[in-house]
């Protein structure tokens, strides 16, 4: 007797449309609707008329304001990625080499670093504004004291010293994700291979550069790629810790979107201000693409 086919089975697409309609309804419909309103004079004030311009595009490209936060976000993320990347790299190495010779501390400290990771944004920017406090009552400030220092440092009332303030926070919170790869990285590498290395003479750098180093560089380049994209969209722990403030000496570029849209209303310049940062994420996951397909090519 002959059987009939699951007509689901026999078409597979649809299992996936549901799948699909989720990702236009979430994914790809706002992000038609941020690139239409960009194009838009639209603000957040109810019932009020816009218009289509391409004049918002000009204002960020010819404003000052924009320029500023585009600097400061290249410093912020410039500054917590390199040091991401080198602390990230020596605390895996220290632990990888404590866990290799047997010393107690090792799984403690890998837990101590993973903790950074787990503590969500606002919460890590309430736990640093408390660190930072101005005044004796800030506990940096406060230990500042105790071994001779002022212990009265602008922490987050000075432009200047804000910045490196919100850069070394969100250093210590990312240095974990470097951590992780960098780690799991090092557990991959052949112990024969670098005992050989040494046995033929090799020094520490040259075995590092030799063995190390080809199976380290893939996770080097996702780690990179990963951090920058995540420090470019970082929002919640600048928000709690200084609000883009003193004035807009720490308004990084997604903080800057929320306050073009719901602070100043402006929901078009907001939007074309999203458009830019999309596009930055766009080109550093494009680079990671092509690099993966380089290396598949010449695998």
């Amino acid at each position: 007797m002959a059987t009939r086919e699951n007509p689901v089975l026999a078409r597979p697409w649809l299992w996936m449309l549901p799948l699909g309609v989720v990702l236009v309804m979430v994914f790809v419909y706002p992000i038609l609707e941020i690139l239409r309103l960009s194009f838009t004079d639209a603000t957040m004030v109810a019932g009020e008329p816009y218009s289509y311009t391409a004049a918002t595009y000009r204002s960020i490209v010819a404003g000052q304001d924009f320029a500023d936060i585009l600097r400061v976000t290249v410093l912020f993320v410039l500054f917590s990625v390199v040091f991401q990347l080198l602390l990230g790299f020596a605390v895996a190495l220290l632990v990888d080499t404590a866990a290799r010779r047997g010393l107690r501390g090792a799984l403690v400290t890998r837990t101590v670093v993973l903790t950074a990771w787990a503590i969500p944004g606002v919460v890590i920017g309430v736990i640093w504004r408390l660190l930072y406090q101005d005044g004796p009552a800030g506990i940096l400030n406060y230990l500042g004291g105790m071994i001779g220092l002022s212990g009265n440092a602008s922490f987050l009332s000075d432009p200047d010293a804000a910045l490196i303030s919100v850069t070394v926070a969100n250093i210590w919170r990312g240095t974990a994700l470097s951590m992780i790869l960098m780690y799991a990285g090092l557990q991959s590498v052949s112990r024969e291979l670098l005992e050989a290395a040494r046995i033929d003479g090799a020094g520490t750098f040259q075995a590092f550069r030799a063995v190390t180093w080809p199976v380290l560089l893939p996770l080097v380049a996702i780690d990179l790629i990963t951090i920058t994209v995540e420090t470019f969209n970082t929002f919640d722990m600048v928000m709690a810790l200084t609000g883009g403030g003193p004035g807009t000496a720490t308004e990084v570029l997604a903080l800057g979107v929320y306050d073009q849209m719901f602070n100043q209303l402006n929901l078009g310049r907001g939007a074309t201000m999203s458009v830019v940062l999309l596009l930055i994420n766009v080109i550093m996951v494009g680079f990671y693409f092509r690099y993966s397909a380089r290396r598949e090519a010449t695998a």
